[in-house]
């Protein structure tokens, strides 16, 4: 058998290729992106560009300009405001082929939010300039992302009504069923990031968890929580 005779491609030249080919691949399972074409996506890469961040590094300040869109590739990023005596309140915690800055687009800042690195984070960054022509001559992702400010908007309605109407106990139900989706554990969450989240002391939230487990609903561990029951988490969650 004879042998393929060997590449003229010089390896740095193959990887490039190969890098694109994994970003071109991610902005396409992106669902803001998924309307696009493959062409449509391979202009779209050229204008992006892809930074690593070390977990527990706060990248993006109050008051900060410049890049607008950011695309969360791999990793969380916690997105919290501060209290003027410092207590940090968590808007929101951004999974995997999620986008945040969004708000950029509409000539805003992201006002008082901090966004922090919870895990290693890979993050692909778009100038204002570019969304701004992305957004004119594609109207589709323009449709799909006014679709996820609206959904985030009224996520942010549905905790405020919580934060006025209801205990820690019913919030954190309901905040445990949300974090696990279709799984029974809660996993990669402290105590005081579970705090945060729902606006209250650590040690208030340990005490709704030692309850909730006094009543056989949860098992804890170290950053993981198991769900026994459900169903009964949800009518606490409605109380």
């Amino acid at each position: 058998m004879r042998e393929a005779p060997p590449s003229d491609v010089p390896a740095d030249a193959l990887l490039a290729t190969q890098r694109v080919s994994e970003k071109i691949a991610y902005l396409s399972a992106m669902k803001i992106f998924q309307d696009l074409s493959q062409e449509e996506l391979k202009e779209l890469e050229r204008s992006i560009s892809m930074v690593s961040c070390p977990a527990g590094r706060v990248f993006y300040v109050p008051g900060e300009t410049g890049e607008v869109l950011f695309l969360l590739k791999k990793g969380r990023v916690q997105l919290y405001r501060l209290s003027p005596d410092g207590r940090k309140l968590t808007v929101k915690i951004l999974e995997p082929m999620t986008f945040f800055g969004e708000m950029g687009i509409l000539g805003q800042g992201m006002h008082d939010t901090f966004a922090e690195a919870m895990d290693d984070c890979l993050i692909c960054v778009m100038s204002r300039r570019d969304v701004q022509h992305l957004l004119l001559s594609k109207p589709t992702v323009a449709m799909r992302i006014c679709e996820e400010m609206a959904a985030r908007l009224m996520e942010r309605e549905r905790q405020l009504e919580e934060v006025v109407f209801k205990g820690v106990l019913p919030r954190l139900a309901g905040l445990l069923l949300r974090l696990a989706g279709e799984t029974d554990q809660v996993s990669g969450y402290s105590h005081q990031e579970l705090g945060e989240m729902l606006g209250v002391y650590r040690e208030t939230v340990t005490h709704a968890l030692d309850q909730l487990k006094a009543m056989g609903l949860v098992e804890i561990h170290r950053k993981r929580i198991k769900l026994l029951h459900r169903d009964k988490l949800a009518d606490i969650a409605k109380q």
